[in-house]
């Protein structure tokens, strides 16, 4: 080297040291404020059953306050998805969502309406939960079989009442795609989430819905629902005497759950690395096992690159599903 690039990198230095130092700067600050986990749905459903144990363990790990913002306004989880797609990506404004995040969007397209958001918007941090979704009716109900229930549907079409978290939001998808194997119509009454859909189940003012079971096993060990079939592939342990759709006939009939957190697609790689590695702590702590054992949906957690591949193979097959189902209201 000779002495004028001698100069010239000595001149260089102090830039490249101030940059390395306010990057370093910037990694070890996150984070220094309030961090906000947007919730799309009231209380009372999966993403709020998965968020809230999860919040305060993240809150212990990183050392600031992480608070649960329940933005429900209805259209599946839509509104609440929307408004964490367009926020900063500084890692302050997180997601924690269901699967029914790439449905929604092909739901805008098949209307013709503004799509409110993409899914490319968004990158997955973790799974947490997984599990099928169950068709609960109330107690009271006269079907103890599925059977009984489509027999029922058969002579009624249209009459049956079942509630949803809203338009193409999970429990909505579920419903229709087991009413299209079943050759059945039921009138579907959408809320504002599963919490209200839940509370209107056990008020009598809908007949039937499809739900996780972590927000279903009190209600049905009080007596006051009964459950019928079961999404999934196999049976569960929380309700381990429940069939499967496939077990009653419908090859086709599969439906799965899954709450996640996401961020922001441009969230700075270093942060994302820091909500990874304080996610793979939080689901091992005693206190977030426990709660997510009690209500019966045992932790599935999953690490960025295994969720996002999960991820785009869910979303593909439920938008298939969406597009089998069509138009409905």
């Amino acid at each position: 080297m000779n002495r004028r690039e001698l100069l010239r990198a000595a001149a260089a230095l102090p830039l490249v040291q101030t940059a390395l130092a306010n990057s370093a700067f910037a990694q070890g600050a996150y984070p220094n404020r309030n961090i906000t986990m947007i919730v799309p749905f009231p209380a009372g459903g999966q993403a709020d059953l998965a968020a809230r144990p999860v919040a305060l363990a993240l809150e212990r790990i990183l050392g600031k306050p992480v608070i649960v913002d329940n933005r429900a306004g209805g259209a599946g989880g839509s509104i609440g998805n929307a408004q964490a797609a367009r926020a900063e990506p500084d890692g302050y404004t997180l997601l924690m969502t269901l699967s029914s995040l790439a449905v929604l969007p092909e739901a805008d397209r098949l209307f013709d309406r503004p799509v409110a958001y993409e899914v490319s918007q968004f990158a997955p941090i973790a799974r947490v939960l997984a599990d099928p979704t169950l068709l609960a009716v109330p107690a009271s109900a006269p079907w103890k079989t599925l059977q009984e229930f489509v027999d029922d549907a058969k002579k009624r079409p249209g009459q049956i009442p079942y509630g949803s978290s809203g338009p193409y939001g999970t429990l909505h998808v579920a419903m229709e795609m087991f009413a299209a194997s079943a050759g059945v119509k039921l009138l579907h009454v959408p809320f504002r989430g599963a919490g209200p859909a839940l509370t209107a189940l056990l008020s009598g003012t809908v007949q039937a819905l499809a739900s996780a079971p972590g927000t279903l096993k009190q209600q049905v060990e009080d007596g006051k629902m009964r459950v019928l079939a079961n999404w999934g592939a196999e049976r569960i342990a929380s309700f381990p005497d429940l069939p499967t759709f496939k077990e009653l006939g419908y090859k086709d009939v599969e439906f799965y759950i899954w709450a996640g957190l996401f961020a922001q697609s441009a969230l700075p790689v270093p942060i994302m690395e820091r909500l990874r590695a304080a996610m793979a702590d939080a689901v091992k702590a005693p206190e977030v096992i426990k709660t997510f054992e009690t209500a019966g949906s045992p932790i599935a957690y999953m690490d960025a690159p295994a969720f996002s591949k999960f991820v785009a193979d869910d979303s593909a097959r439920l938008i298939a599903a969406v597009k089998k189902i069509g138009k409905v209201e």
